[in-house]
């Protein structure tokens, strides 16, 4: 495993884990989008399937399971323990506008046509625009509080990582896969201009807003 792929898992796992810190610490779930983390949940859901049919390391099963672990007790807490915090008013983006398109997608374009593979392939294009609804509401109500900030800054590292893990895996492995790369890129642009306004704003003390 190279450095890129480590640091990338690793800012994966601290944005997880700031999203529901963040919830728990403050009884609220004000500011998050569940529609995002109902994205995300099938996401992780269809993705790591081949948790039931292979086994490829510890580290491997360990992040996979507490990917789909921690993704599943922020819904809970969104939808069930807190469900009163949450602005169900200001989170109406229309997900159905991204799963009908990237489901059709998956079927059409995707390495062997195996239901295993629809569906690993359905996760790499939902993943990539699965963080729309969250950046929408932003844009709705006009900003974010600074700790969801911090959540959505190392999402984007993540996935600005991985695009460097694949270029190390294309030169030192011989790896290539235009599926994934191609989603990480379309998915890493949707961050630049929030990735922009965290440096500019977040690190100076003042709070992001985004453009209604």
């Amino acid at each position: 495993m190279n450095i890129f792929r480590l640091t990338g898992d690793l800012s994966h796992l601290a944005a997880i884990i700031i999203l529901l810190l963040k919830i728990w610490k403050s009884r609220s779930c004000a500011g998050i989008s569940g529609k995002s983390q109902i994205l995300f949940a099938l996401v992780f859901t269809t993705r790591y399937l081949d948790l039931l049919t292979s086994f490829i390391s510890l580290y491997n099963t360990s992040m996979k399971v507490i990917y789909i672990s921690c993704v599943y007790a922020t819904v809970y807490l969104i939808y069930v323990k807190f469900r009163a915090t949450y602005d169900g008013n200001h989170d109406s983006f229309r997900v159905e506008f991204l799963i009908v398109p990237v489901g059709g997608l998956a079927v059409l374009i995707n390495h062997d046509f195996s239901p295993l593979e629809i569906l690993w392939t359905f996760s790499i294009y939902l993943e990539s625009v699965a963080i729309l609804p969250q950046l929408f509401m932003i844009s709705k109500t006009g900003e974010a509080e600074t700790i969801t900030t911090h959540y959505l800054f190392c999402l984007g590292l993540y996935r600005a990582l991985y695009l460097f893990n694949w270029i190390w895996r294309y030169y030192f492995e011989g790896f290539f896969d235009m599926i994934a790369i191609v989603a990480g890129v379309v998915q890493t642009i949707l961050y630049c201009d929030f990735f922009y306004l965290y440096v500019t704003k977040v690190l100076k003390g003042k709070k992001l807003s985004l453009p209604a």
